[in-house]
């Protein structure tokens, strides 16, 4: 169909449909005949009459249609089933069809362009202009005048074909007659798309057509050369036996080639195009096409010449060309018809003087053979062929010699002219530049590609400098000999086939984009097979494409056009270098129908021969004019190789080069630069292959832009360097990290390989600026490069390895790399350091050698506090000018003033100013005047200030504003200049206009965050709230819905309802919700604005889980309990397993308690088991939800989220608290007593029985439930390290709470266990004098101990530094135990708490008489399970502990014990990689509890208390002892019993040496099994 914004208008004749014979042909032009049919002519694209809808359905009003009433219109139509099915499926009726817009047809049905527009055009002319056209549809009872023909207006009959006799009855008396019969019928059209005939008469021509395309109608003689002709369904006769179709198609030919030969003209006969309407789905001059089983059949059926002529055969053999077959292509069927034609050519040296006679063949069916018909003299009449009678005979034959006169005086050749030359040059470059002077650099480009020829293979320089995003090849052969292994010389590329581009509806255009890598490198696809690759990629036939692939290519064709690139932003060019097949021609209609119009599709080819089948099939859709503008045909490719490298802005296939050790510099080949995709390597001459024409056109933009606020390019400090422009200025902090970098460059004694430089800076501040300009500055000294966002630390670390390494013959000697990463986490820089560390140790480079640089450039909302904490690191940049700086933007201000007007340099003004507010006050106040407040443009500024003040970084693409203003702009030439035009002069000065460094997409953001956050004050003044502007923009729909660029604006839209503020992020302060959300509580009159917004953002968002998690909590601060429980319960429904959600709905419910347990405290009531029943029933709810979340947090083994049991532990506590409050439990001792007797028996109080009889079950587990937390917790703290550092001496339980030093929680919580159930103070037992009671239970003293701190690994290892009284206070916790422990029969935890406060008591006191004999706790472990699977991991550590070999040990004994300690091992390194999860070691770092020392038994145990390393302490060091092994293959051995290998986890990876050494090594003990400190090659 025509495309977008284009309409192929034509005068069409559309007759009632009347029956016909095969034989009978449609007479168009035959002015005679009066009673023929009645025509109505207009000017309009060309339609067709489908089939009308049902009798019963016409009556009824379209509005009232069922489901199946809209899906018989639409089959009218001729729309595909599959949409039909689709649209059935989705419940489409009339009253929805009236509400379909085309972006819901293509998005949510999968529609191409061409029906979606089709159908809504058909759909507003239903129910619109109904009674139009019931008005245009009345009789039409006179012929049209020359004035009513040029009648714009349509007017067309419709009438199904069943109610038209053969022709019998007038047509118009029918029309009369059925007038007054039955209402009339609306009009139901479809469009067709014109097409043009094979070129006549031409050898060599590679021609296609196209099915239901439309030729021309028939006609009659003209001008005696351009052909006559004459169109032949020949349905039925195809599938006729030979002797019967030979007849059949001999008859047709002869007798029009008779007629034309008669009359001097050239012809045309077509077989396979309708020429009649016997079938209303079709119009006359329809290519439908016809199989060919044999082409001999019509080939030999003109031997009928020499039977049918009784003269002149040779005449007719002369004239008659052979019949030509060409082929139909069918977009919806693999079925292969042609089209036959045959061309009639009577020169005038041939048939002058001459009549033909002839004798047409017949298939008798009586007498089963073929007869001959009497002898006739046939001519062309007009559009048929009809005999001569007897009448016209004599006339006939007197005017021969007139009409061999004017076959004469035709044939005669024109007279020459000089031949036209087309600008094809200048066509080339316009049509590539969108009109400019150079190809924009940010451009991207498909090109869609056959076979290359070897000769122009030598001629695609001007291929390597564009920027493609991918190659559709039809070459299987390409990758070995072609196109892209010529394009891989040069280039990094990705193969992938047509399969790659399938996306599954979960995953995300971004997600899809990393996994292919696009964007990164071009991506060559493959389209039909690829020769030498093993997988099964082979090529295909046409036909078999057709069948498999047509669907893939329509998918990745969608997905490209649709998805990844909007209008304008892409050009794609057809490269058209050997014969075109059908596969290429359907790519080139999916492209087009995808992009919605030519555009920006371009078809370059060498070969008109090549061409013309690519023309015959492109005319269709375009028009033969708009295939010829943006074709570019008959230029060399070496032309245009050459004419492509004068219009790009980089030289082509310019050099890169780096600076090397030795003080040279090497070249960098561009395919190795690509492979390193993470990194953007700033090379010793960037920017200088840059064309000097492009530079002096663009150097004041570039330069422009930057003092507007854009982030600043290597082009900036390239133009400055070279005096083209004045200089950037360099702020105060380049100095200091310039100063900070040659400190780290000189050599010194503790150099590490990498290091890093900080620069924290105010958002907005210039930090960039300052981090690049010091790039820039050292790209001739070291290697340079900065770490593209998104990217993975594996990744990065691959390639900057590669890149410190490149064309450097030795690794021991290369320069350093400076990596600048920015606006990363400290996770991040941390785990690259790691990585790159392990890569450094990998190549066995020398510690000492300085290998990385980590330049981390990151925004902070207090930079100079950050830099206190590590001036010999750390850098601060700020809005606040020194004395010194203000100067040199003083003097800098005052060139660009007489350069630009100060609205251009914005951003530099305003840092002039030091973003003074007052300034930015004035300064937008300024701006704002008059403007108009109701423009959508006013609109659109309030939109992104809303978003830039309260999201990071965000930005609003080009496409989503040109969709609100309602522009629709398809060419790239003129899209930023409409898009400035309708911004208005405001929107224009403080919009900043943005490229994605990836994907060059167009967006806008304002010129600074400050700048921002002050317009949206002034605009919203007192009349309006950020609620309801956040309002109005979350239920915009035009915005929301636009699917370009749809994931970034969520995203951004998303975050400015739930994305909290954290310092650690370089946000201002942390807050407990987002920060719109905050100063809606604050500034709006509390919560009420803000739960309304953030459940119309739940609606919006899908019922996001996330959303109702945020309500949740909002709610809960807010004392709105009920309501904060639907939504957690509703976000918990969603996601069953996210610990998180989980952990917040614990978190209402315990705000629910603590609500509803305070309320009873206070109080004056006493506190009974009746008014607190529902405070206990909440707290056991809360304790179920915490349970859950540590089932989903157990088995998530992805996170780590330990908040459950810490919140457990707090809430069972505070339950414990509430029910020794009761009044009947708080009488003193005897109601305490009575209480845990309640708790741990089976005991029931009266006073209880009946209030709490739901509880008691759940009550009387309480003290299990806390025990086991508080063991988890212990557990967990002893695999991994906590009290690291002041950021770190915490563990986050909710959004409003941390616990800081779970250590200390922890001693505190298992002491707090101790005292509610047990009826002794640990205090008074301890007092001195005192003495254990001998009378106390076993579960007494248990409860002591926990009390004593003796309950848990942790709280034990945490007396020898918490506790002042430790000794007497680990000697009485001993004391509890029974004296001989060996036969009281304690339980695995009991033991291995005994056995550690052993352990622990002897580090404090070795002399202590309490410390049992090492023997004795040897034997002790002896009572574990024999199955290690059965063991603690507190028990495993113990084996590794006590039956480390001693050296005095025999060899049996050596043996025993290296048995015991490394089957203990393997279940710890188990147990570990379950606690440790998928989280990378550098976040869940092992503690180290011990260290082997000099000595036997207990005395070889250091406890490791401090932190640091253990042997820069002399004190600490001189008890170590160290172990001497050998490392082989970067594994770490000692020598076991019999000389058997013992391997030892390296405590740090990068102490271990590449090479096999013999080392040495201090020996630590943790939960994973005995690790190697401080390893040291032995020399």
């Amino acid at each position: 169909m025509p495309p977008a914004g284009r309409c192929l208008l034509r005068a069409v004749i559309i007759p009632r449909p009347l029956r016909h014979t095969e034989e009978n042909t449609f007479h168009q032009n035959n002015p005679a005949q009066e009673s023929g049919p009645v025509f109505a002519i207009g000017i309009y694209p060309r339609w067709t009459l489908t089939k009308p809808i049902m009798a019963d359905n016409l009556v009824q009003s379209p509005e009232n249609w069922t489901e199946s009433q809209v899906s018989t219109w639409l089959r009218t139509l001729c729309v595909k089933e599959r949409y039909i099915k689709k649209l059935f499926e989705e419940e489409v009726n009339g009253l929805v069809l009236l509400t379909l817009d085309e972006d819901s047809l293509m998005t949510k049905i999968g529609m191409k362009f061409g029906p979606t527009h089709m159908i809504i055009q058909k759909r507003n002319e239903l129910f619109n202009s109904k009674q139009n056209i019931q008005e245009n549809a009345k009789p039409t009872r006179t012929k049209k005048t020359k004035l009513q023909q040029k009648d714009n207006s349509t007017s067309v009959h419709c009438l199904a074909s069943s109610e038209v006799p053969s022709g019998q009855v007038h047509a118009r008396d029918k029309c009369a007659s059925e007038e007054s019969q039955t209402p009339q019928q609306p009009c139901i059209l479809t469009s067709k798309e014109d097409c043009k005939p094979r070129p006549f008469d031409q050898e060599g021509i590679d021609f296609i057509y196209v099915k239901h395309r439309v030729l021309q109608p028939e006609s009659g003689a003209f001008d005696l050369i351009s052909p006559c002709h004459e169109f032949k369904s020949f349905a039925i006769a195809a599938e006729l036996d030979r002797t019967r179709l030979q007849a059949k198609f001999a008859k047709e030919v002869l007798k029009f080639a008779t007629g034309c030969m008669n009359i001097r003209s050239n012809g045309t006969i077509h077989f396979g195009v309708m020429d009649s309407k016997e079938d209303t789905g079709y119009v006359h001059g329809e290519v439908v096409g016809i199989p060919i089983k044999d082409k001999d059949i019509y080939v030999d059926a003109l031997d009928y010449i020499e039977k049918c002529f009784p003269t002149d055969k040779e005449h007719a053999r002369h004239c008659v060309r052979p019949p030509r077959f060409i082929e139909v292509m069918d977009r919806e069927s693999t079925a292969k018809n042609y089209v036959v034609e045959v061309d009639i050519v009577p020169l005038v040296n041939i048939v002058k003087g001459r009549v033909y006679v002839v004798r047409l063949p017949n298939f008798s069916e009586a007498a089963n053979k073929v007869q001959y018909e009497k002898n006739a003299i046939l001519r062309r009449v007009g559009s048929k062929t009809e005999p001569v009678s007897d009448s016209d005979l004599s006339d006939f034959f007197q005017r021969v010699k007139e009409r061999d006169a004017q076959r004469e005086e035709a044939e005669k050749p024109l007279v020459p002219r000089n031949p036209f030359c087309q600008d094809l040059g200048r066509k080339l470059t316009m049509q590539i530049t969108s009109g400019k002077k150079f190809i924009e650099n940010d451009k991207w480009f498909i090109f869609i590609t056959n076979k290359f020829k070897p000769d122009d293979l030598s001629n695609i320089e001007w291929l390597l400098n564009m920027k493609i995003f991918s190659v559709f090849d039809f070459d299987p052969d390409s990758k070995i000999s072609g196109l892209c292994s010529k394009y891989l010389e040069h280039h990094a590329a990705n193969m992938h086939s047509l399969q790659s581009y399938s996306k599954s509806s979960d995953t995300s255009i971004k997600e899809f984009t990393e996994k292919l890598h696009l964007f990164e490198q071009t991506s060559w696809i493959f389209c039909n097979g690829r020769s030498g690759f093993k997988a099964n990629e082979t090529p295909c036939d046409e036909m078999t494409w057709i069948k498999t692939k047509v669907t893939l290519m329509r998918d990745c064709v969608s997905l490209i056009c649709k998805q990844i690139f909007p209008n304008g932003t892409l050009q794609v060019i057809f490269l058209l270098t050997s014969p075109v097949e059908k596969p290429l021609l359907h790519t080139f209609y999916e492209f087009f129908t995808d992009m919605e119009g030519h555009t920006d599709i371009i078809c370059i080819c060498e070969s008109e021969t090549n061409f013309q089948r690519w023309q015959s099939f492109a005319e269709g859709s375009c028009g033969t004019e708009t295939v010829n503008n943006f074709s570019v045909v008959g230029m060399k490719m070496s032309h245009i190789n050459a004419t492509m490298q004068m219009i790009q802005p980089v030289k082509s296939c310019a050099k890169k080069h780096l600076p090397v050790f030795v003080k040279g510099t090497c070249l960098l080949e561009t395919n190795k630069e690509e492979h390193m995709a993470s990194l953007e390597i700033l090379t010793v001459n960037h920017c200088d292959d840059t064309s000097r024409d492009v530079i002096n056109e663009e150097k004041a933009n570039i330069e422009q832009q930057f003092y507007r606020g854009g982030r600043v390019t290597w082009m900036n400090f390239w133009l400055a360097e070279h005096k083209y422009v004045g200089e950037v200025i360099e702020r105060d902090a380049y100095q200091d990290v310039s100063k900070l970098l040659m400190d780290v460059l000189k050599c010194n004694v503790d150099q590490t390989p990498v290091t890093s430089i900080n620069i924290y800076h105010h958002p907005g501040s210039g930090g960039s600026t300052v981090a690049r300009q010091v790039l820039w500055q050292n790209r001739k000294q070291l290697r340079c490069a900065v770490v593209k966002p998104s990217y993975s630390v594996t990744d990065v670390t691959q390639h900057a390895v590669v890149l410190r390494e490149y064309e450097e013959k030795d690794p021991q000697r290369c320069l350093p790399v400076l990596l600048l990463i920015e606006d990363s986490d400290k996770d991040y820089l941390d785990d690259l350091k790691n990585e790159l560390q392990v890569a450094i140790k990998n190549r066995q480079i020398q510690h000492e050698t300085l290998c990385f640089i980590l330049l981390s450039c990151r925004r902070s909302h207090d930079p100079e506090s950050r830099c206190k904490e590590s001036a010999l690191q750390n850098v601060s940049v700020t809005h606040k000018l020194s004395p010194e700086e203000k100067k040199k933007f003083a003097g800098k201000l005052r060139l660009l003033e007489e350069q630009y007007e100060p609205q251009f340099i914005l951003t530099f003004v305003l840092m002039s100013e030091g973003f003074h507010n007052d300034y930015v006050q004035n300064f937008v106040t300024h701006l704002l005047q008059g403007i108009d407040l109701q423009s959508t443009a006013s609109l659109l500024i309030q939109y992104v200030a809303l978003l830039n003040t309260y999201v990071y970084n965000s930005f609003i693409s080009q496409s989503h504003c040109e969709a609100l203003l309602t522009l629709q702009v398809h060419m790239e030439r003129f899209r930023r200049q409409e898009f400035a035009r309708s911004l208005g002069e405001q929107a224009e000065l403080v919009f900043l206009h943005l490229r994605d460094d990836k994907t060059n997409i167009k967006s806008i953001r304002i010129i600074h965050p400050l700048v921002a956050k002050e317009i949206l004050q002034q605009l919203l003044g007192s009349q309006q709230t950020h609620s309801s502007l956040a309002k109005k923009l979350l239920c915009d729909d035009v915005l929301f819905e636009h699917r370009f660029g749809k994931e970034e604006y969520r995203s951004f839209l998303r975050a400015l309802f739930i994305r909290r503020s954290r310092i650690s992020r370089g946000d201002e302060c942390d807050t407990l919700f987002s920060p719109l959300i905050e100063h809606v509580q604050e500034k709006e009159g509390g919560p009420d604005k803000a739960i309304e917004l953030l459940k119309e953002a739940f609606e919006r968002f899908h019922k996001d889980p996330f959303v109702a998690q945020q309500l949740a909590r909002l709610l809960h601060t807010h004392e709105k309990f009920e309501e904060a429980t639907y939504w957690a319960e509703t976000a918990a429904k969603q996601l069953p397993n996210n610990s998180y959600i989980l952990a917040t709905k614990g978190q209402v419910y315990r705000r629910w308690f603590q609500f509803k347990w305070k309320a009873i405290e206070n109080g004056c009531s006493p506190i009974t088991a009746q008014n607190t029943a529902d405070a206990v029933e909440t707290a056991l709810n809360t304790l179920q939800c915490f349970q859950e979340c540590e089932r989903a947090a157990d088995a998530d083994m992805e996170n780590v989220n330990s908040s459950g049991y810490f919140c457990e532990v707090e809430v069972g506590f505070s339950l414990l608290k509430l029910i020794f409050s009761l009044q009947e439990f708080a009488k003193g001792a005897k109601g305490h007593s009575k209480c845990r007797k309640y708790l741990l028996t089976d005991y029931i109080p009266e006073h209880v029985l009946d209030a709490w009889e739901p509880f008691h079950g759940h009550l009387k587990k309480l003290h299990k439930t806390l025990i086991d937390s508080l063991e988890w917790i212990s557990e967990d703290l002893s695999f991994f390290q906590t009290d690291v550092g002041e950021d770190e001496d915490e563990i986050p339980v909710g959004p409003e709470e941390k616990i800081s030093h779970p250590l200390k929680w922890l001693t505190k919580r298992s002491s707090d266990y101790g005292k509610y159930f047990s009826e002794f103070s640990s205090a008074a037992i301890l007092q001195p004098g005192k003495s254990i009671p001998t009378n106390l239970t076993p579960l007494q003293k248990r409860m002591i101990i926990y009390q004593l701190g003796g309950g848990n690994i942790s709280s034990i290892l945490s007396i020898l530094t918490e506790q002042r009284d430790a000794v007497r206070i680990l000697e009485t916790i001993v004391s509890l135990y029974p004296s001989r422990p060996r036969k009281a029969k304690l339980d695995q935890r009991d033991i291995v708490n005994y056995i550690l406060t052993h352990i622990t008591l002897n580090c404090l006191s070795p002399q202590a008489s309490k410390v049992a004999p090492f023997k004795d706790l040897q034997a002790l472990c002896h009572q574990f399970p024999g199955h290690k699977k059965k063991c603690l991991p507190g028990a495993l550590f113990l084996l590794t502990l006590l039956f480390w070999p001693e050296d005095k040990d025999t060899n049996h004994e050596r043996e025993n014990k290296y048995g015991i300690v490394q089957s203990a091992v393997e279940h710890m390194e188990k147990c570990y990689c379950t606690k440790r999860k998928d989280n990378p070691q550098s976040k869940r770092r092992l503690y180290t509890h011990f260290l082997l020392g000099h000595g036997n038994g207990l005395d070889k145990f250091v406890h490791k208390w401090f932190s640091g390393e253990a042997w820069e302490k002399p004190e600490i060091a001189e008890k170590l002892k160290r172990i001497s092994g050998w490392t082989e293959d970067e594994v770490v051995y000692l020598e076991g019993p019999q000389k058997k290998k013992f391997s030892i986890l390296p405590l740090n990876m990068h102490s271990v040496p590449c090479s096999n050494k013999n080392v040495t090594f201090y020996l630590g003990f943790t939960f994973r099994g005995p690790v190697a400190y401080n390893i040291t090659v032995k020399e």
